[in-house]
């Protein structure tokens, strides 16, 4: 049997924390930014974990289940 390969792309994508989980970058930060807050652009700054929801699908591209 032939070895699993892992996507490139989420490879660049998601990191790991120390406990585990996943970390991503947010959403709606490369363009058509003039018609966001400050604020709004401020806060897709900042990483966040990924949802339980999506976990399955994540572990699948990373090659870790």
């Amino acid at each position: 049997m032939p070895k699993q390969k892992t996507n490139s792309g989420a490879k660049k994508r998601f990191h790991f924390t120390g406990t585990g989980k996943v970390k991503r970058h947010r959403a709606f930060h490369s363009h058509i930014l003039t018609k966001k807050t400050k604020k709004q652009k401020r806060n897709l700054t900042h990483q966040t974990i990924v949802d339980q929801a999506n976990m399955k699908q994540v572990r699948d591209l990373l090659c870790l289940r």
